[in-house]
C-alpha cells in the first residue's frame, strides 16, 4: 500500500516513484514548488486534504529548483504548478495556485476513462466546452498549436507562425500538447481533425492550407489583426507608472525567486513603483522580450527605459537606483 502524499528531492526519485505509481495508482499529481513561496504551502494543504479523499491518486511534491532538468524537461516557469500524469505519461497540467481547479482536475482525472456513462458522467462535458470557448475568444486571432511561437513542436505550427510573423499579424497561442483535454476536445468542438488551427473573434479561420491561401491572395491582414497595436500596447503599459517592474505575479504574491528577490530590493528602496503580472498576459510576456530585446523576466523601467533585469537592479541597489529612477 503506497503512501498517497510523498515528497520526491531528487530526479532520480522523481522518475522511480513516476514508474512505481504507473503501476499501482490510477493517477499522479506532481507540485512543483518552492520553498519561499507561501501560495504553495497553501496548495500542500489542499493537496493534504485531496489525498485523504483520493486513495487512488498519489501526490508528489517536488522542489521546481532542486530538481533542474526534471523543470527545464516540464517547461515549469512559475510556482506552483501541477503536473497529471497516468501510466507514467503527462496528461495535463495546471499552472498557478488554483485550489478549485485543482480539486476539480483531480476528481476528473482519477475516474477511470472507461466511459461508463454513468448518472454524473455528462455534466464535465458541459465544463469542457465553456472553457474551450474561453481559449478560442482568449485574443481576436488564436493560434492552437504544437509547441510556443518561440519553439514549435511541428513543422506546419512552425510554418504558420513564420507566416503570421512575415504579415505582421498579432496573436496569441496555446500549446495543445500541454493540454490534452484541449487538444481532444477542440477537434470535436469545432469539427476539425488537425492541428494548427486559427481562430479569429471566435470563429475557426482553418489551418495551415487556408492561412497559406488567404496570405497569397494578400486577405490574411483583412482576416487577422495587425500588430501595430502590440506595440502600441506594450508602449502604453511601459509607461503606465513612471517606475514599471514586469514580474512574475504582482507585489502581494511573486511567482518566481527572481521576482521575490527584485520586490524586496524595490520595497527597502522606498521607490513607488507599479508591476504588471506576465503571466496573466502571453501576448506581452513574448512581445515584451523583443521589443526591449531582453529574453527574461523580471524587467524593471523607469520613465519608459528599460533599466535590466535582477542583476542589474541589484548592482544599482547601492543608491544608484533610487538616483536613476528620482533623477
Amino acid at each position: 500500500n503506497m503512501a498517497t502524499l510523498v515528497e520526491a528531492t531528487s530526479s532520480q526519485q522523481f522518475e522511480d516513484l513516476l514508474s512505481k505509481a504507473g503501476k499501482y495508482v490510477f493517477l499522479t499529481v506532481v507540485h512543483f514548488q518552492a520553498a519561499w513561496a507561501p501560495q504553495c504551502s497553501q496548495m500542500n494543504d489542499v493537496m493534504g486534504e485531496l489525498a485523504k479523499e483520493n486513495k487512488h491518486t498519489m501526490f508528489v511534491k517536488l522542489e521546481a529548483e532542486a530538481v533542474p532538468e526534471v523543470s527545464e524537461k516540464y517547461e515549469i516557469t512559475s510556482v506552483p504548478t501541477f503536473l497529471f500524469f497516468k501510466g507514467g505519461q503527462k496528461i495535463d497540467r495546471l499552472d498557478g495556485a488554483h485550489a478549485p481547479e485543482l480539486t476539480n482536475k483531480v476528481q476528473r482525472l482519477s475516474v477511470s476513462s472507461g466511459g461508463l456513462g454513468g448518472p454524473g458522467a455528462e455534466p464535465p462535458k458541459e465544463d469542457l466546452n465553456e472553457r474551450l470557448k474561453r481559449l478560442i475568444n482568449a485574443a481576436p486571432c488564436m493560434l492552437f498549436m504544437k509547441g510556443s511561437p518561440q519553439e514549435p513542436r511541428c513543422g506546419f505550427s512552425r510554418q504558420i507562425v513564420a507566416l503570421f510573423k512575415d504579415h505582421a499579424i498579432q496573436f496569441s497561442s496555446f500549446d495543445i500538447l500541454s493540454d490534452e483535454e484541449v487538444r481532444g476536445g477542440l477537434k470535436t468542438f469545432s469539427n476539425w481533425p488537425t492541428y494548427p488551427q486559427v481562430y479569429v473573434n471566435g470563429e475557426l479561420v482553418g489551418g495551415l492550407d487556408i492561412v497559406k491561401e488567404l496570405a497569397e491572395s494578400g486577405e490574411l491582414e483583412n482576416t487577422c489583426p495587425k500588430a501595430v497595436t502590440l506595440e502600441h500596447r506594450l508602449k502604453s503599459t511601459i509607461n503606465r507608472s513612471p517606475v514599471m517592474l514586469f514580474m512574475k505575479g504582482n507585489k502581494e504574491q511573486a511567482k518566481c525567486g527572481f521576482s521575490l528577490q527584485i520586490l524586496e530590493i524595490m520595497n527597502s528602496s522606498g521607490v513607488e513603483y507599479s508591476t504588471f503580472d506576465i503571466l496573466e498576459d502571453e501576448e506581452v510576456r513574448q512581445g515584451l522580450k523583443t521589443y526591449s530585446n531582453w529574453p527574461t523576466y523580471p524587467q524593471l523601467y523607469v520613465n519608459g527605459e528599460l533599466i535590466g533585469g535582477l542583476d542589474i537592479v541589484k548592482f544599482h541597489e547601492t543608491g544608484v537606483l533610487c538616483v536613476s529612477i528620482h533623477s
